[in-house]
């Protein structure tokens, strides 16, 4: 299905489960800066609503409800996205002040807060979305299909390089890489990608054009995928 049928069946299914308060919420919370955040950089990414909690209700350190606009349960990590609206965020001190108290509180509750310019959202969401790729790519791995998963073996080339990335600190630049293990550039490059897709390789971008400048390892330093 398209977005627009997963986003509308997403929503509804979130309606229905929802009374009092937390409806109201929602129905307010859940409007246009949410919704494209949603379409132009979670769609892109994940392509799928799985552990997606639109107008999340937790509590602060007072115990007073509020709404975060986009929560993500994965396994037990909780990833909270706020979009935030210089209009309704930057012009009032004492609503800014209390935005980044629950926002600092959250992640004393072990909850990656990530904010969102509305206006880089509008005008630049490739941007966004680039940056929240690097982060989020781990999860994303993690969330694969078991089909995937099955089909992840390693050549001997793949296993090089990965322990390649754990002799440099988890970092592997494909220049060096290349250099130290014999191999042409490119060809590193096209297994780096291939390590990527199988969720033991993060790339690692920088600038404004987001070039990605070398990948780190993410799996674990005793995988029996090294051997």
């Amino acid at each position: 299905m398209g977005f627009t049928r997963e986003h509308d069946q997403w929503l509804s299914n979130h309606l229905k489960q929802r009374r009092g308060e937390r409806l109201d919420a929602l129905k307010r919370g859940h409007g246009y800066g949410n919704r494209l955040f949603v379409e132009q950089v979670w769609w892109p990414l994940a392509g799928h609503f799985q552990g997606l909690h639109p107008e999340y209700e937790v509590k602060d350190w007072r115990g007073r409800s509020y709404f975060i606009d986009i929560l993500w349960e994965v396994g037990s990590t909780r990833i909270a996205f706020e979009v935030m609206d210089f209009g309704s965020h930057g012009k009032e001190r004492s609503k800014y002040r209390m935005d980044l108290n629950r926002g600092l509180f959250l992640q004393s509750q072990d909850c990656t807060v990530l904010y969102i310019s509305l206006d880089e959202l509008k005008e630049n969401p490739s941007f966004i979305q680039s940056a929240l790729r690097n982060i989020l790519y781990p999860y994303l791995s993690a969330g694969k299909s078991a089909n995937a998963r099955a089909e992840r073996s390693y050549s001997k080339i793949e296993r090089n390089l990965m322990r390649s990335a754990i002799r440099h600190h988890r970092v592997l630049r494909p220049v060096d890489a290349a250099r130290e293990l014999e191999l042409h550039t490119m060809t590193v490059i096209k297994y780096c990608r291939i390590l990527v897709e199988k969720g033991k390789f993060r790339p690692v971008a920088r600038g404004a054009s987001q070039r990605i400048i070398c990948y780190e390892y993410i799996g674990t330093l005793q995988s029996p995928d090294l051997v």
